[in-house]
């Protein structure tokens, strides 16, 4: 089976919010034959200690093109091009010849 992961901008959203928009990208991305992978991480502040939000935010962006590297494709929720981990994600998609899908607003 194909499978894709959801580049998110998370930033500002409640809980809810990210979960609502992620739930319809996987709905579309589903529908289209693909396994989408969860690329939701747990937070690592507990596991290596207090560390610069910023560093925590790269921990989080290794892990995505960890699962990135496993995908067919990447699906770029609205406002990708706003946050510096999408566009990173979308560097490496570029780079690495995976396939991009926008989602349109």
């Amino acid at each position: 089976m194909k499978k894709a992961m959801i580049s998110q901008p998370m930033g500002g959203l409640t809980k809810d919010e990210m979960l609502k928009i992620r739930d319809a990208a996987k709905a579309e991305l589903e529908a289209l034959g693909y396994e989408v992978l969860d690329t939701i991480f747990p937070s690592f502040d507990n596991e290596f200690g207090l560390m610069d939000p910023d560093h925590i935010a790269l921990l989080h962006l290794g892990k995505s093109l960890e699962e990135m590297a496993k995908c067919d494709l990447v699906y770029f929720c609205e406002g990708w091009q706003d946050k510096r981990g999408c566009r990173i994600e979308h560097s490496a998609a570029t780079a690495y010849g995976i396939k991009a899908m926008y989602q349109d607003r």
